[in-house]
Protein backbone atom coordinates (compact mmCIF):
# COMPACT_ATOMS: atom_id res chain seq x y z
CA UNK A 1 0.00 0.00 0.00
CA UNK A 2 2.69 1.97 0.55
CA UNK A 3 4.58 2.44 -2.36
CA UNK A 4 1.30 3.48 -3.75
CA UNK A 5 2.24 7.37 -2.00
CA UNK A 6 3.43 9.88 -4.29
CA UNK A 7 6.33 11.68 -3.48
CA UNK A 8 7.61 10.52 -0.36
CA UNK A 9 10.36 12.76 1.03
CA UNK A 10 11.82 9.92 2.62
CA UNK A 11 13.31 8.63 -1.06
CA UNK A 12 15.69 11.37 -1.51
CA UNK A 13 18.85 12.13 -0.49
CA UNK A 14 18.62 15.40 0.54
CA UNK A 15 15.96 15.02 3.13
CA UNK A 16 17.73 12.63 5.50
CA UNK A 17 19.27 15.28 7.28
CA UNK A 18 15.18 16.56 7.86
CA UNK A 19 14.12 13.29 9.80
CA UNK A 20 11.22 14.94 11.11
CA UNK A 21 9.28 15.77 7.65
CA UNK A 22 9.61 12.20 6.10
CA UNK A 23 8.64 10.72 9.14
CA UNK A 24 5.66 12.87 9.34
CA UNK A 25 4.78 11.73 5.95
CA UNK A 26 5.19 8.50 6.45
CA UNK A 27 3.03 8.00 9.33
CA UNK A 28 0.26 10.20 7.44
CA UNK A 29 0.48 7.54 4.43
CA UNK A 30 0.51 4.68 6.85
CA UNK A 31 -2.58 6.29 8.07
CA UNK A 32 -4.08 6.61 4.81
CA UNK A 33 -3.34 3.04 4.01
CA UNK A 34 -4.60 1.95 7.24
CA UNK A 35 -8.14 3.45 6.35
CA UNK A 36 -7.68 2.13 2.86
CA UNK A 37 -7.26 -1.49 4.09
CA UNK A 38 -10.44 -1.03 6.81
CA UNK A 39 -12.39 0.51 3.32
CA UNK A 40 -11.74 -2.71 1.43
CA UNK A 41 -12.48 -5.02 4.11
CA UNK A 42 -8.40 -5.94 3.91
CA UNK A 43 -7.38 -4.86 7.25
CA UNK A 44 -7.06 -8.58 8.29
CA UNK A 45 -4.31 -8.86 5.78
CA UNK A 46 -2.00 -6.39 6.38
CA UNK A 47 0.45 -8.10 7.50
CA UNK A 48 0.50 -10.05 3.99
CA UNK A 49 2.46 -10.84 0.89
CA UNK A 50 0.36 -9.35 -1.87
CA UNK A 51 0.54 -13.06 -3.50
CA UNK A 52 -0.65 -14.79 -1.27
CA UNK A 53 -4.28 -13.16 -1.48
CA UNK A 54 -7.46 -14.47 -3.71
CA UNK A 55 -8.10 -13.23 -6.94
CA UNK A 56 -10.59 -11.34 -5.94
CA UNK A 57 -8.88 -9.68 -2.83
CA UNK A 58 -6.10 -8.39 -5.25
CA UNK A 59 -8.50 -7.19 -7.51
CA UNK A 60 -9.64 -4.70 -4.24
CA UNK A 61 -5.77 -4.51 -3.68
CA UNK A 62 -5.13 -2.68 -6.41
CA UNK A 63 -7.85 -0.09 -6.64
CA UNK A 64 -7.02 0.99 -2.64
CA UNK A 65 -3.19 1.04 -3.80
CA UNK A 66 -3.69 3.27 -6.29
CA UNK A 67 -6.00 5.38 -4.67
CA UNK A 68 -3.00 6.02 -2.20
CA UNK A 69 -1.80 8.75 -4.67
CA UNK A 70 -5.24 10.56 -4.61
CA UNK A 71 -6.14 10.45 -8.02
CA UNK A 72 -9.01 12.10 -9.89
CA UNK A 73 -9.18 9.02 -12.24
CA UNK A 74 -8.23 5.17 -12.12
CA UNK A 75 -8.12 3.13 -14.88
CA UNK A 76 -8.92 -0.76 -14.53
CA UNK A 77 -8.77 -3.66 -17.11
CA UNK A 78 -11.01 -6.09 -16.77
CA UNK A 79 -11.26 -5.95 -12.71
CA UNK A 80 -13.75 -8.33 -11.99
CA UNK A 81 -11.71 -10.92 -14.63
CA UNK A 82 -11.17 -14.12 -12.33
CA UNK A 83 -13.19 -12.69 -8.95
CA UNK A 84 -15.65 -14.41 -7.33
CA UNK A 85 -19.07 -13.11 -7.36
CA UNK A 86 -18.86 -12.00 -3.96
CA UNK A 87 -15.80 -9.90 -3.92
CA UNK A 88 -16.96 -8.78 -7.70
CA UNK A 89 -20.10 -7.32 -5.94
CA UNK A 90 -17.71 -5.65 -3.51
CA UNK A 91 -15.96 -4.51 -5.88
CA UNK A 92 -18.28 -3.38 -7.94
CA UNK A 93 -19.49 -1.05 -5.03
CA UNK A 94 -17.02 -0.02 -3.93
CA UNK A 95 -16.11 1.31 -7.72
CA UNK A 96 -19.43 2.94 -7.72
CA UNK A 97 -19.38 4.85 -4.40
CA UNK A 98 -15.66 6.13 -5.77
CA UNK A 99 -17.62 7.58 -9.08
CA UNK A 100 -20.18 8.99 -6.58
CA UNK A 101 -17.53 10.41 -4.53
CA UNK A 102 -16.17 12.47 -7.73
CA UNK A 103 -13.27 10.01 -8.96
CA UNK A 104 -13.67 9.54 -12.42
CA UNK A 105 -13.32 5.79 -13.42
CA UNK A 106 -12.25 4.26 -16.50
CA UNK A 107 -12.09 0.78 -17.41
CA UNK A 108 -12.00 -2.19 -19.44
CA UNK A 109 -14.99 -4.60 -19.43
CA UNK A 110 -16.19 -7.54 -21.08
CA UNK A 111 -18.69 -8.77 -18.23
CA UNK A 112 -21.80 -6.92 -19.82
CA UNK A 113 -23.89 -7.26 -16.76
CA UNK A 114 -20.94 -5.05 -15.02
CA UNK A 115 -20.74 -2.66 -17.69
CA UNK A 116 -24.50 -1.87 -17.31
CA UNK A 117 -24.22 -2.17 -13.84
CA UNK A 118 -22.18 0.39 -13.06
CA UNK A 119 -20.98 2.39 -16.39
CA UNK A 120 -22.90 6.17 -17.26
CA UNK A 121 -21.09 6.05 -20.89
CA UNK A 122 -19.92 3.30 -22.69
CA UNK A 123 -17.26 3.16 -25.76
CA UNK A 124 -17.29 -0.51 -27.54
CA UNK A 125 -14.56 -1.24 -29.78
CA UNK A 126 -13.97 -3.49 -32.36
CA UNK A 127 -10.79 -3.95 -34.70
CA UNK A 128 -9.30 -1.23 -33.59
CA UNK A 129 -12.57 1.39 -34.18
CA UNK A 130 -15.45 2.65 -31.77
CA UNK A 131 -18.26 1.04 -32.67
CA UNK A 132 -20.84 2.11 -30.37
CA UNK A 133 -20.89 4.72 -27.80
CA UNK A 134 -23.32 6.30 -25.54
CA UNK A 135 -25.52 5.48 -22.04
CA UNK A 136 -25.06 1.42 -21.77
CA UNK A 137 -28.97 0.75 -22.23
CA UNK A 138 -28.66 2.41 -25.93
CA UNK A 139 -25.29 0.26 -26.61
CA UNK A 140 -25.92 -2.68 -25.63
CA UNK A 141 -29.08 -2.88 -28.13
CA UNK A 142 -27.13 -0.91 -31.14
CA UNK A 143 -27.10 -3.49 -34.22
CA UNK A 144 -23.52 -3.71 -34.37
CA UNK A 145 -21.93 -4.34 -31.32
CA UNK A 146 -24.26 -7.37 -31.13
CA UNK A 147 -23.06 -8.12 -34.62
CA UNK A 148 -19.31 -7.44 -33.63
CA UNK A 149 -19.89 -9.29 -29.96
CA UNK A 150 -22.66 -12.07 -30.60
CA UNK A 151 -21.20 -13.12 -33.96
CA UNK A 152 -24.71 -12.49 -35.65
CA UNK A 153 -24.43 -11.70 -39.03
CA UNK A 154 -27.41 -10.32 -40.63
CA UNK A 155 -28.15 -11.80 -43.92
CA UNK A 156 -31.08 -11.10 -46.66
CA UNK A 157 -34.93 -11.57 -45.92
CA UNK A 158 -34.90 -9.08 -42.95
CA UNK A 159 -33.94 -11.44 -39.54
Amino acid sequence: MLLGAPDQAGEQLWTAPFQSRWRDQEQANTERAEELLEQFNLAHMRDELAGTLSGGQRKLLEVARALMADPVLIMLDEPMAGVNPALAQSLMRHITQLAYEGLSVVFIEHAMDVVTGISDWVVVLAQGRVIAEGPPWKVIHDEEVIDAYLGRRRGGGGS
